[in-house]
C-alpha cells in the first residue's frame, strides 16, 4: 500500500533553514509528481509546491516563492522541501501527497515551528 512518511521538522528561530523529508512507498515514485502543503492552526490546508514526476518542473506559492525549494531523487524514493528564511507565519504541519489512481494519499505529517 501507498505510504508516505514525513521527517526534519522542528522548532527553529525566524531567518533560520530546515529540511523536510517525505519517504515514498508503496507504488511507482518516479512516474507521480508530489506535493508539499501545510496547514497552520485555525487555517486550512494549502498547497505549498509541486514537483513533477521526472523533477523538471516545480512550482510554489506565492508566499514562499525564493525561500523553499522542493526537489526529489527517484533513486530514493524521497522528496524533499528545503526551507530557507524562515518565518513565524511558517508555522504550521507540512504534509506531502501524490495521487494514484485518481485517489489521494497523504502522510502523517510533520510540524515545523518557526519562534524565537
Amino acid at each position: 500500500q501507498v505510504q508516505l512518511v514525513e521527517s526534519g521538522g522542528g522548532l527553529v528561530q525566524p531567518g533560520g533553514s530546515l529540511r523536510l523529508s517525505c519517504a515514498a512507498s508503496g507504488f511507482t515514485f518516479s512516474r507521480y509528481g508530489m506535493s508539499w502543503y501545510r496547514q497552520a492552526p485555525g487555517k486550512e490546508r494549502e498547497l505549498v509546491a509541486f514537483i513533477s514526476s521526472a523533477g523538471d518542473s516545480t512550482n510554489y506559492a506565492d508566499s514562499v516563492k525564493g525561500r523553499f525549494t522542493i526537489s526529489r531523487d527517484n533513486a530514493k524514493n524521497t522528496v524533499y522541501l528545503q526551507m530557507n528564511s524562515l518565518k513565524p507565519e511558517d508555522t504550521a504541519v507540512y504534509y506531502c501527497k501524490t495521487v494514484s489512481f485518481g485517489r489521494a494519499f497523504w502522510g502523517q505529517g510533520t510540524q515545523v515551528s518557526v519562534s524565537l
